[in-house]
């Protein structure tokens, strides 16, 4: 009897454990995440901004125009988080994410310029960034091009 209620406790640690650590790694940020309902709503949100010119420094505060970060800080304030001005800080914010594990809404970030971080974009997916470019204003590139590839520096996940 007493063994049966070792064996018992012992397998209910084990249970335990392995849900732990099964807990742990599903909640872990370098893992790759499916799109939820709120990060394709993000999506939808922000692509209903293509097109819409690149200013730098514009504030973005009525969606008239946009610099990178104030076009990522305008659609995500649509779900009611807010995000710093710049890419800069905005690179700190969230959990960091592995570029082998983006997922849908994850704020992508890349040197383009002189510094450590000067773009940020969001990952809409299939290898594609939804971001303000200078060239083009509100637009979907591709992550995988060599310019994108080249600057890339690191990801962060907010949803």
């Amino acid at each position: 009897m007493k063994f049966g209620g070792i064996r018992k406790k012992l397998l209910m640690v084990g249970l335990l454990t392995g849900i732990g650590w099964f807990g742990m790694a599903a909640s872990h940020s370098s893992t790759t995440s499916a799109a939820t309902a709120e990060s394709l709503e993000l999506l939808s949100f922000g692509k209903d901004y293509i097109g819409t010119p690149y200013v730098y420094g514009a504030s973005g505060i009525n969606g008239t125009s946009f610099d990178c970060s104030s076009y990522t800080q305008f659609v995500f304030r649509q779900l009611g988080i807010s995000l710093p001005r710049t890419s800069v800080e905005q690179a700190y914010m969230g959990e960091p994410v592995s570029k082998a594990y983006l997922s849908v809404g994850d704020l992508v970030f890349f040197r383009t310029g002189g510094g450590w971080i000067s773009h940020v974009a969001i990952y809409a997916g299939d290898g594609k960034i939804l971001h303000a470019a200078s060239s083009s204003g509100v637009t979907i590139s591709n992550l995988n091009s060599t310019y994108w590839k080249n600057s890339y520096v690191t990801a962060r996940r907010i949803l």
